[in-house]
């Protein structure tokens, strides 16, 4: 398994200073979810038509690789669903041009479930999420969704994905959404999803008795990481571990160079 970080860490620093760091502190890739001011994924600079061929020169010389570009496109309750289906596509086209495999496309906006969801909702997500998994097939991408929202309850994901029925279709594990809001182990999560996962994103954190969730930096929160490595060892996922320190939505959170280096620390040693 290798290492990663999601851009979300540090939302301040220009692309040629999350690469370098990432090179400088061990880590193999960098998981794109905003560069600086710029959300949208083909409209960062370094993946102008003009900076393109630079950027991959410098990725090749760091050895750094970007997994997987992150959208924010979601298809369950879409008002402008039109334009949710034209960044899936904008952003697969980034994907094939710069060797990527991946690219996030949600289910719900929100991390926790929501509570009216239905299963014709869901039927009809599931129908989008294969057409455009098809239309991505040809430019050798792989679509991911994530459990978050209503796939949070990795029961629901697994029988979601099977309905998908795609190839090129997959999910990111983000063990924090299963564990926090439906109470999974990560050894119930991983039995569920199994062959389904390509991407892993980790953050820690604590729950107080009053329901809050407070993010930590890793290993002082209370989520189980040596588990969820052995349980990932067990299906023989050897893909990458994803920080997702989510200082761009939490400003208050630590800084990223100490949030980067904390996490690499605590997970080099249990790899």
């Amino acid at each position: 398994m290798k290492l990663a970080f999601s851009t979300l860490t540090c939302p301040d620093w220009h692309f040629s200073e999350v690469i370098s760091t990432a090179a400088d502190l061990g880590y193999a890739g960098v998981e794109i979810r905003g560069v600086a001011d710029e959300m949208y994924a083909p409209h960062i600079r370094a993946f102008s038509q003009a900076r393109i061929e630079k950027t991959r020169e410098m990725l090749a010389r760091t050895g750094i690789e970007i997994p997987i570009l992150t959208g924010g496109a979601y298809l369950l309750n879409n008002p402008d669903l039109a334009a949710a289906e034209q960044e899936v596509k904008d952003y697969v086209l980034l994907a094939e041009r710069l060797e990527i495999p991946y690219v996030r496309v949600l289910m719900e906006k929100t991390a926790e479930p929501m509570i009216t969801t239905t299963e014709d909702e869901i039927d009809c997500a599931a129908l989008k999420f294969g057409e455009l998994c098809d239309w991505a097939a040809p430019h050798g991408v792989t679509l991911l969704t994530e459990t978050n929202g209503f796939l949070s309850n990795t029961a629901l994901a697994r029988n979601f994905l099977d309905r998908v029925g795609r190839p090129n279709s997959g999910i990111i594990w983000d063990v924090h959404h299963p564990y926090r809001f439906c109470g999974e182990s990560p050894a119930k999560s991983a039995l569920h999803l199994g062959k389904y996962i390509k991407h892993v994103h980790l953050k820690d954190s604590v729950k107080g008795t009053n329901g809050k969730i407070t993010y930590m930096l890793t290993g002082y929160g209370d989520l189980p990481f040596g588990e969820i490595i052995n349980c990932l060892r067990d299906i023989g996922y050897d893909g990458y571990l994803s920080y997702e320190w989510v200082k761009r939505w939490s400003p208050e959170l630590a800084e990223p160079g100490i949030a980067l280096f904390s996490y690499i620390s605590c997970l080099r040693g249990m790899l």
